[in-house]
């Protein structure tokens, strides 16, 4: 049996029945890993000593009666998550020889519910990107066409989960790095509303944007992950004390409700975007067109700020991070200058060598735009146009349940080809960083294939902390594809 074929729901059911074992299924997606994964590079780090021992853990877990949905089943994390005892390196090569003491939170719940977990993932360096194309290792490639990329910066994370690497992946969201790549790579990623899962352990980028989520092959393997991950964390001063719903009482109240009864928002400023792809386009407007027939009333809202959301964001997310890289300075942990006659030479010299191009323009932006004299002028600024675009989705929602859009203007496009040319790669998270700008949930869920046979994933955003409303309309449009085999492509077993 290809056991890589399976969702997490169904390799749990098989477990639970003692038809397979947690070593079993780990063994055939290491197996499948050493085959192929030279061919994508979804993986920084595999740890096979690591992986069985939890497995064999987890085995023993289910014959006392003791496990959960995710009890047995072999997940990959972002290298972006400390992990004790294995190596986090940020896709950076300041960070290549990092061990970390302790483990994430999340990590730690992983562990805590008996899940494998069986490597750590390729990302753009520090998260900065949107094509992993940044890595300090080597390029991600798209299991659906290697010349093109996964998606950014969690564009491992989606690799693997496409490719049959992994059950299921945590990514990171900053300004869409879940959606974007789930969309690229024809899988479902999920960003909760922030301060619904806790960041401790996770090496920031943006500590007011970064949210970390699943990537998963279908809907319900993300409510499952999103079960096990939410939650007050007295560790993570943005973690928010607010009541976590059992996710998965979503598909027992979607037989009964359809989705009747919802409304979905269209704003008029997104369909009005230069540059987007017609195949993308075209596979929006049927997806809009299912939907209604689901019995979802689709009503058109405005977003009238959204023009000015990339140029807030590329000034809030650089100056975090100039401020949050600041820590890397050779002197307490990663990588030190050799090259170097005194204390200022050490510090100047480990960033120019650990540090990539594209880390190296945001922390030069960040820092400019942070210094005296040009604060308010760029920051401040930055900040009251952020507080405007969350009044935006506030009085969006007062008209609707969700907002549906395209997750990127384009399929995945060629691995290079934006690589010289940042405010073009910028441009690609267009539809998605307006959501943590406004700290609400959003999901990207297959909707179709262009004409080129790529990928292409439906938006849909909620209010905060109303994640039931994405996981029910997302699973209601999957299942419809599935009933009418419109799916089946998008839900292939990628042959690698």
């Amino acid at each position: 049996m290809d056991l890589q074929k399976l969702t997490i729901h169904e390799l749990s059911d098989l477990l639970k029945k003692s038809e397979i074992t947690s070593e079993e299924i780990t063994r055939q997606y290491l197996a499948r890993i050493e085959k192929y994964d030279e061919k994508i590079g979804a993986y920084i780090t595999i740890d096979k000593t690591y992986a069985f021992a939890q497995a064999k853990k987890a085995d023993e877990m289910i014959a006392k009666g003791k496990a959960s949905l995710l009890t047995g089943i072999p997940l990959a994390v972002k290298d972006l998550l400390c992990t004790k005892g294995v190596r986090t390196t940020c896709g950076s090569k300041i960070l290549e020889n990092f061990v970390p003491e302790y483990d994430a939170s999340i990590i730690s719940r992983f562990k805590n519910q008996g899940a494998v977990i069986i490597g750590k993932t390729n990302l753009d360096e520090f998260a900065m990107g949107s094509s992993t194309e940044n890595s300090a290792f080597h390029l991600t490639k798209n299991p659906w066409n290697k010349e093109c990329v996964p998606g950014g910066s969690s564009g491992g994370s989606a690799a693997a989960v496409a490719a049959g690497f992994c059950a299921g992946s945590l990514g990171t969201d900053t300004g869409g790095s879940i959606r974007q790549p789930a969309s690229h790579c024809g899988v479902v990623g999920l960003k909760p509303t922030y301060g619904r899962v806790s960041r401790f352990g996770l090496v920031s980028y943006a500590s007011s944007l970064d949210q970390i989520g699943p990537i998963t092959k279908d809907v319900k393997d993300a409510a499952i992950i999103l079960n096990c991950i939410c939650g007050k964390d007295d560790k993570d001063s943005t973690s928010i004390d607010v009541d976590v719903p059992d996710f998965l009482s979503v598909f027992d109240e979607f037989e009964k409700t359809s989705l009747k009864g919802m409304t979905a928002g269209i704003p008029m400023e997104y369909l009005s975007v230069e540059g987007i792809d017609p195949d993308v386009k075209k596979i929006f407007m049927e997806a809009k067109e299912r939907l209604k027939d689901l019995g979802m009333k689709i009503v058109d809202i405005s977003l009238p700020h959204t023009e000015y959301a990339i140029a807030a964001y590329y000034i809030i997310a650089p100056c975090e991070a100039s401020s949050n890289l600041a820590r890397f300075d050779g002197v307490r942990y990663g990588h030190r200058s050799k090259d170097a006659d005194d204390l200022l030479d050490m510090y100047k010299n480990t960033k120019y060598e650990g540090f990539g191009e594209e880390v190296k323009r945001r922390i030069i932006i960040g820092t400019y735009a942070l210094s005296a004299g040009y604060y308010d002028a760029y920051y401040g600024r930055a900040s009251r146009v952020r507080s405007l675009i969350m009044n935006d989705f506030t009085n969006a929602f007062k008209k609707c349940d969700i907002i549906i859009s395209p997750v990127a203007p384009t399929p995945a496009f060629k691995i290079g080809e934006n690589s010289d040319d940042p405010l073009t790669m910028y441009l690609t998270d267009v539809f998605t960083l307006s959501a943590n700008m406004a700290s609400v949930p959003g999901l990207s869920v297959p909707a179709g294939l262009s004409s080129k046979g790529l990928p292409v994933g439906l938006q849909m955003m909620a209010a905060r902390f109303d994640e039931k409303s994405l996981l029910k309309a997302g699973f209601g449009f999957e299942q419809s594809l599935l009933e009418d085999k419109s799916l089946d492509k998008t839900r292939r077993f990628c042959k690698l």
